[in-house]
C-alpha cells in the first residue's frame, strides 16, 4: 500500500482528471500571435451583449460594494420564481450553472454511486464523477445526441446509479430532445435516480423547456444560466429548479454568499427584459442559419444545432485550429471530447460571421 502524503487525494479518480480546459483567452491570443484584432467564438458567449438594463442595474449597487449580498438571494429567486411559475422555496442560486452542477452532485452522489451521461455530453459530467470518487457511466451517442434507451438501460443495469445528467440542448454537439422523449424517458427511472436536465441554451430553444416536469415528478432538477442567452457570462449566476425538498437539501451545501450583489441585481434586470431576448433569439437563429448554409457551400458536414453554436466537421481540426488563431479568430477543437476532427464555433453577430466564413475558406483553399 502507497503510504499517504499531503498530496494524496481524497480519491484516486482525482489524480485521473485533467483540469477544466477553458476557451483561449483574448488577451492570450494577443499576447502570443501579436494580434490585435480578435474575434472569440468559442465559449457561446453572447455577441449582443446583455440588456441595457443590466448596467443600470449595476450601476445602482455601486455604493455597496462593501457590504455582502443577500445569501438567500431573496429578490432574484423570487424574479426567477415568478418568471418559471413556482414558488421561491423551489429555486437554489449558483455561480453559474456550473457551481450549481456541483452542489447537485456533492449533496446527493456518494462514493459508491454512480452517474450515467452521455457520450459527446457536456465534459463537466464525468469530471464530477471523478472529483467525488463516484463511478462515471458514460453511455454512446445516438447521431451526436442522448440516446436515452441505452442511459435508461445503464441505469436499470447498475443498482448504484444516483444520478443522470441530460443536456438539452446539448453541448457541444448542439442536439435537441424532443419533450415527449424527455417525459418517457424520467417516467422510468426508478423513483431513487435524480434527473438532472442541463438547460443551459434554452432560450435559443423554446422547445427544450421542460419546466412542466417538477410539478409531475419530485426527482427531477432543471438548471439553467444566465451565462449565455442573457450574456451575463462574467458575472456568473445561475438557478435550479426542483421540488421544495430538494432545494432544501442543495441549499445545506451551497456555500453562503455563491451569487455576488451585482450578478443578483443584473440577473434581476436581465430577466425582466424579454424584449431583448427575443431579439437575440430573431439574431442567431437568422444567422444559425446564414452560417449553416455558408458550411454546405464549403462542403463541411454539420450537426443541425438548436443552441446559438454550431458543430463542424473541418478534418484536420488541429491545422484550421491554428491557422484560424494565427488570424485573430478563436474557435474551440473537440479533440478533449474524442471529436478530432471537428470544432464547435459560436454563432456570431452578421459581422463576426462574415469574417468567420470568408477566414475559414482562405484557410481551406491554401492547405
Amino acid at each position: 500500500m502507497t503510504e499517504k502524503t499531503f498530496l494524496t487525494p481524497a480519491y484516486d479518480s482525482i489524480l485521473k482528471l485533467k483540469a477544466y480546459q477553458t476557451g483561449k483567452s483574448v488577451e492570450d491570443l494577443k499576447r502570443e500571435y501579436e494580434v490585435n484584432d480578435v474575434l472569440k467564438l468559442a465559449s457561446n458567449e453572447n455577441p449582443l451583449g446583455s440588456s441595457p438594463y443590466v448596467t443600470l442595474a449595476i450601476t445602482k449597487q455601486l455604493d455597496q460594494l462593501a457590504r455582502y449580498p443577500d445569501s438567500n438571494g431573496t429578490d432574484l429567486k423570487q424574479a426567477v420564481a415568478d418568471f418559471n411559475d413556482v414558488h421561491s422555496s423551489q429555486v437554489t442560486l449558483g455561480n453559474g450553472s456550473n457551481d450549481l452542477l456541483d452542489i447537485i452532485a456533492r449533496t446527493f452522489v456518494s462514493h459508491n454511486d454512480a452517474i450515467v451521461y452521455s457520450e459527446y455530453a457536456f465534459i463537466v459530467y464525468s469530471m464530477l464523477a471523478k472529483m467525488i470518487g463516484a463511478t462515471g457511466i458514460e453511455v454512446p451517442a445516438k447521431r451526436y445526441g442522448h440516446d436515452l434507451e441505452a442511459m435508461l438501460e445503464a441505469i436499470q443495469q447498475n443498482n448504484n446509479v444516483r444520478m443522470v445528467f441530460i443536456a438539452n440542448p446539448n453541448n457541444p454537439t448542439g442536439t435537441l430532445l424532443s419533450k415527449q422523449e424527455i417525459q418517457e424517458f424520467v417516467e422510468q427511472v426508478p423513483a431513487h435516480v435524480l434527473v438532472v436536465l442541463d438547460e443551459a441554451y434554452i432560450e435559443y430553444c423554446e422547445e427544450s423547456n421542460n419546466r412542466q416536469l417538477i410539478d409531475e415528478f419530485d426527482n427531477v432538477i432543471l438548471v439553467r444560466t444566465f451565462s449565455k442567452a442573457y450574456g451575463l457570462a462574467g458575472l456568473r449566476v445561475g438557478y435550479a429548479l426542483s421540488h421544495p425538498n430538494v432545494a432544501d437539501m442543495l441549499n445545506r451545501i451551497r456555500q453562503p454568499f455563491n451569487v455576488s450583489l451585482l450578478a443578483q441585481s443584473a440577473a434581476v434586470a436581465a430577466l425582466a427584459d424579454q424584449d431583448f431576448i427575443a431579439k437575440v433569439h430573431k439574431i442567431n437563429d437568422g444567422q444559425m442559419r446564414w452560417i449553416c448554409k455558408q458550411f454546405d457551400a464549403l462542403g463541411l458536414g454539420f450537426v443541425k444545432s438548436y443552441s446559438n453554436f454550431v458543430m463542424v466537421n473541418v478534418g484536420d481540426a488541429d491545422s484550421i485550429n491554428q491557422a484560424l488563431l494565427e488570424q485573430g479568430i478563436i474557435v474551440l477543437p473537440l479533440a478533449g471530447y474524442g471529436l478530432d476532427e471537428w470544432l464547435r464555433i459560436t454563432v456570431g453577430t452578421p459581422e463576426d460571421n462574415t469574417r468567420l466564413i470568408d477566414t475559414l475558406r482562405d484557410t481551406l483553399e491554401s492547405m
